[in-house]
């Protein structure tokens, strides 16, 4: 087994059974639990290819989680999450907001953050709204228009 393989290995199983809220974090545990030494450019890189990506902990906070796999399985229920969640969207300005059922906005946010929508800067979930700030008006009304048709096709 290569020496990569052996750091992404470990690196798994440290997001799995650790919060990791940073690369330097992430990069401390290598070293002291798994005698792994790396540099933080090769942590950012690995992270893209596994996957990983930062999930809200509800209270504005971020952390290290697995994130969508090659076989488009994860990325599949996370769509179905973000469809099932859905009651309503509209936009202003720069802004798309999106109206979910009670407590499902932040597994909604998540599934949106994955789908890789144009244009969008960002993204904030409550228990029920999702306001998406996008480049532009126009791709505001684009993506709140997506939605709606996905709404209407429900």
């Amino acid at each position: 087994m290569s020496i990569k393989s052996v750091r992404l290995q470990k690196i798994m199983q440290l997001i799995e059974n650790n919060r990791v809220d940073t690369q330097e974090q992430l990069q401390e545990l290598l070293w002291k639990r798994e005698n792994i030494q790396t540099t933080q450019a090769t942590i950012s890189r690995d992270i893209k290819e596994l996957g990983l990506i930062k999930v809200s902990d509800g209270e504005g906070n971020y952390y290290y989680a697995v994130g969508r796999r090659d076989d488009g399985g994860l990325e599949k229920r996370y769509q179905a999450v973000f469809v099932q969640s859905l009651k309503s969207v509209d936009y202003a300005g720069h802004i798309t907001c999106i109206r979910c059922h009670t407590g499902m906005a932040n597994a909604a946010c998540a599934a949106l953050d994955t789908m890789g929508f144009a244009g969008v800067v960002g993204t904030l979930a409550g228990d029920d709204t999702i306001f998406v700030l996008m480049r532009s008006e126009p791709q505001a009304r684009a993506l709140a228009d997506q939605i709606a048709s996905i709404l209407q096709e429900r």
